[in-house]
């Protein structure tokens, strides 16, 4: 008995009436008819009494209902399912974001949601000392980085944050003694950094080695993550340069930001591997480019 077949047999016991039944499963009377005849012919026995005005199961179409009713939803389910599992996999998207940034880019990521809801947007959290390893590995397939980026297989899209650098200091740093902090300032302290795999051009946004007008800077503790930087700077080991979030985000105790007069723009944008954009990247990208770089 063909699956279609069973649907026929099926609608017919539940509804007992032939153009009712063609109707739901949108064919003609006839084909109804026929399959049900058929049926009736490979089992050997009535499966429904026809009257002009009735159609009733027989006995042995009761227990044929019976049988086939928990069987078919189970063959209906394991197919809707595996259909469901097809679709998320070809529209799931997976969007590496840094500390805080799924606040700060709620207008981004709600008009992609709103504009593609077939597509599942997941959030994984990078860390800044891999920044792009998880776009190779395939951890995730966009991300965001600061600029600037400059790696041959990776694609840098719109920007989507932009707004000066502060400096962390702990809050009884000499520097908040100042009327006026600057670039130069950063010559006379230490900065944190983390060392490889982080490449050496992208660490100097953050942790540059040389201030505006050439002096050194040097570098101090190794750190792994924000709280580590954090902890460095609280307890006066170190102050450093940082985006604007974290002026936003990060009031612990024991920390201040203070804007640099001369601090450079920070900018960050999306990044993926060329060799691996999809029409879920391209769409996530063209909102970014609708929605514009946030801007402190």
């Amino acid at each position: 008995m063909e699956l279609r077949d069973i649907e026929i047999f099926l609608a017919l016991a539940e509804e007992l009436h032939f153009g009712r039944t063609a109707e739901r499963l949108h064919v003609s009377q006839a084909r109804v008819s026929q399959s049900i005849a058929k049926q009736e012919r490979q089992i050997g026995a009535r499966l429904f009494v026809r009257s002009s005005r009735r159609v009733e199961l027989t006995p042995i179409g009761v227990q044929l209902r019976e049988d086939l009713s928990a069987g078919y939803q189970r063959i209906r389910d394991g197919i809707n399912d595996a259909t469901t599992a097809a679709r998320g996999a070809r529209s799931r998207l997976t969007l590496g974001l840094h500390g805080p940034q799924a606040h700060d880019q709620a207008d981004l990521l709600d008009l992609f949601r709103n504009r593609h809801p077939d597509i599942d947007l997941r959030i994984r959290e990078m860390n800044f000392t891999d920044p792009f390893g998880p776009l190779r590995d395939g951890t995730v397939e966009i991300a965001t980085a600061w600029l600037p980026v400059r790696e041959p297989d990776l694609t840098v899209g719109p920007v989507i944050d932009a707004e000066p650098l502060l400096l962390m200091v702990a809050t009884d740093h000499p520097l908040t003694a100042r009327d006026e902090v600057g670039m130069e300032d950063l010559a006379d302290w230490v900065l944190p950094y983390s060392g490889p795999p982080t490449p050496e051009y992208w660490l100097q946004t953050l942790v540059p080695t040389r201030t505006p007008g050439g002096r050194p800077i040097r570098r101090g503790p190794k750190v792994t993550t924000f709280q580590e930087v954090a902890a460095a700077v609280a307890a006066g080991h170190a102050i450093s340069l940082v985006h604007g979030d974290a002026a936003r985000y990060y009031r612990w105790p024991g920390l201040r930001y203070l804007r640099p007069h001369d601090a450079p723009t920070g900018e960050w944008a999306l990044i993926w591997p060329t060799a691996q954009e999809t029409d879920a990247i391209r769409a996530l990208a063209r909102a970014a480019r609708d929605t514009g770089p946030r801007t402190g």
